[in-house]
């Protein structure tokens, strides 16, 4: 698909993108599904002409050798024209290419400048090194995932890179769009994940403070404790995953996997939660993992087969949705959110090669400063 045909929500969006790690790739992907005309640059050799990674899906390509002034020059002529920039470098870096705030809202004063970074802009950490387990272990996040015998587990990347991440950063740069259109004025988004993952912690800061979450893992409602929230291994070797928290799905998933002891009359009662997961695991050992789906998923036992993750999109649930599609050869996730009237897609895959600066500039003809005047 070419951009003239996207029909995402954020078609006509203008977006540059420093060719990065992690969440910045991630953002940039989720806007050019949603229509966002986002082009890549990227060093010299930087770019993988590669259709499976697709991560880089939907974006145009150049490649400029940030050390050359000419090449600044024409990083500078893209910014003139964009509504937004992202950038994933440690603080000072982009200040010290001559690609700043001060210089790119100077080229263009209604740019919004988006800065992706693990630690932000400052602090002490700052300056410093790392990756997503780092970030999301200062803000208590790695310690509340933690394995049977106490050692915590890191989610994968998506807490951190993506959720606190690119997800907050989409979030602000959409935001700082809006604002930009009715002010005429853009302003530099400052997203790092300690303060993202922080951010998503909410939730837990409050139920600490109410009295209803301990510091101790394994011992609160969603992390493990509680013996209807919590995954169960099957007689086949498989696992289920059970959230019967309210009373009238706890209810049901009695009434279904023959919970009858009167034991389990004590769902709320934490002293008692450690029997009844000795008395549900042995339970459910008694089945397989595809029995238990047959038995409780789709219910409201609220429960549901654990799946590898390349099985996933044969899930039948998944596959009637086609939350994934097969593009380009491959299959991977559909964009998401979906949208009744102006809906996402793939605008092309990530096997494309670098354009030509020219080329885009001529394809955007002006900047968002001309076409506001207009």
């Amino acid at each position: 698909m070419s951009k003239d045909k996207a029909t995402g929500p954020l078609r006509g969006v203008r977006i540059i993108e420093f060719a990065g790690i992690g969440p910045g790739p991630y953002a940039s992907m989720m806007l050019s599904d949603m229509g966002a005309d986002v082009v890549t640059i990227a060093r010299p050799g930087q770019w993988k002409n590669d259709a499976r990674n697709f991560v880089n899906r939907g974006r145009r390509p150049v490649e400029l050798d940030l050390k050359k002034k000419d090449d600044i020059a024409k990083a500078l002529e893209l910014i003139g024209a964009a509504d937004a920039l992202i950038e994933g470098f440690r603080p000072q870096v982009m200040e010290r290419l001559g690609l700043g705030p001060d210089e790119a809202l100077k080229r263009n004063p209604r740019l919004v400048y988006a800065r992706m970074t693990g630690w932000g802009q400052e602090g002490p950490l700052a300056m410093a090194a790392g990756h997503d387990i780092n970030y999301i272990a200062i803000t208590g996040a790695l310690d509340s995932f933690r394995s049977h015998d106490g050692e915590p587990v890191a989610p994968l990347n998506l807490v951190g890179d993506y959720g606190g991440g690119a997800l907050f950063l989409v979030v602000g740069l959409l935001a700082a769009i809006i604002e930009a259109r009715s002010s005429g004025k853009g302003q530099v988004v400052d997203a790092a994940m300690c303060d993202g993952v922080s951010n998503m912690l909410t939730m837990f800061h409050a139920l600490k403070a109410m009295g209803r979450w301990t510091d101790e893992a394994g011992t609160n409602l969603l992390d493990g404790g509680a013996h209807f929230y919590r995954t169960y291994k099957c007689g086949c070797g498989n696992y289920m995953s059970i959230g019967a928290i309210e009373p009238q799905f706890y209810a049901e998933l009695r009434k279904l996997a023959g919970l009858a002891d009167d034991a389990f009359d004590a769902q709320n009662d934490r002293a008692k939660w450690p029997e009844l997961q000795r008395k549900l695991e042995a339970i459910f050992l008694t089945k397989t993992r595809d029995e238990w789906s047959k038995l409780l998923e789709g219910s409201d036992a609220c429960a549901a087969a654990i799946v590898g993750l390349f099985d996933a999109p044969k899930h039948p649930h998944l596959a009637a949705r086609k939350t994934f599609v097969e593009h380009a050869g491959g299959v991977q996730p559909a964009p998401a959110p979906r949208f009744s009237r102006t809906p996402s897609a793939i605008q092309h895959s990530a096997g494309v090669d670098a354009l030509q600066v020219s080329d885009i500039l001529a394809d955007w003809g002006d900047s968002p400063a001309r076409r506001a005047r207009a």
